[in-house]
């Protein structure tokens, strides 16, 4: 929601033109807005995903009613989210146009070492690290799951492997989306100049912002809850 009211409008009408309109400040909004709510989406994911770990494997019944650890989950992610989204105002890196000129984002093509390392540190701590921590929890909970996969299951553990399986749903599909672009920043990066063009770099990129409505679309075809109070 926040991409879609903050961001996309100046796609939007940079698209119909075929170039970008809005000025220097407002590509550097784009770039940033586009580039927090991204990472604020995949730290949220492992985060959900370290609490479906915690969930399952805890022996204790859940407290539903103590939000503390939910609110401490969302805070932190966007706490670390921005402190790895602001370096670019203070000349680590920067903002600027991308692909065919129609989208700001980082600065993928600059070979400079300021850029270089802010672009590593970037791969690693917002993409590498978060998908590390998902699969290490689901892979807990799979090794979890087969050892009482003989077992009979009561409703509760039904609906725990239930949930389960729509976060992994959410987090594949995630992957599928900015994968490719993080592959795509890379080898603009450490490859030859010209090695990505502008017209192959627009794939990616319209894949990372299918990533905004991804997730609605999976809670509404496998929650059961939603899908009811909807009709």
């Amino acid at each position: 929601m926040l991409v879609c009211a903050l961001a996309t409008p100046f796609s939007l009408v940079a698209s119909t033109r075929g170039r970008w309109l809005a000025g220097r400040t407002a590509c550097v909004w784009y770039g940033f807005a586009n580039s927090l709510f991204g990472i604020v989406s995949l730290i949220s994911l492992a985060v959900l995903s370290y609490e479906r770990y915690r969930t399952m494997l805890c022996p204790a019944k859940p407290d539903v009613t103590n939000y503390r650890r939910v609110a401490v989950g969302v805070v932190l992610s966007w706490v670390y989210s921005i402190i790895w989204t602001l370096p670019p105002f203070f000349g680590w890196s920067r903002y600027g146009p991308e692909g065919p000129g129609t989208t700001c984002s980082v600065d993928w093509t600059a070979k400079t070492g300021n850029n270089i390392s802010y672009i590593i540190c970037l791969f690693i701590f917002c993409l590498i690290l978060p998908f590390l921590v998902i699969v290490y929890s689901y892979g807990k909970l799979f090794h979890a799951i087969k050892q009482v996969s003989g077992l009979k299951t009561s409703t509760g553990q039904k609906r725990e492997h239930h949930v389960l399986l729509m976060v992994i749903t959410m987090v594949v599909c995630y992957l599928i989306c900015w994968l490719p672009y993080g592959i795509m920043a890379l080898l603009a990066t450490f490859g030859a100049p010209g090695l990505v063009t502008a017209e192959v770099s627009i794939v990616p990129s319209l894949l990372a912002k299918t990533s905004t409505v991804i997730n609605p679309i999976i809670y509404i075809f496998m929650n059961k809850q939603v899908r009811t109070r909807i009709r």
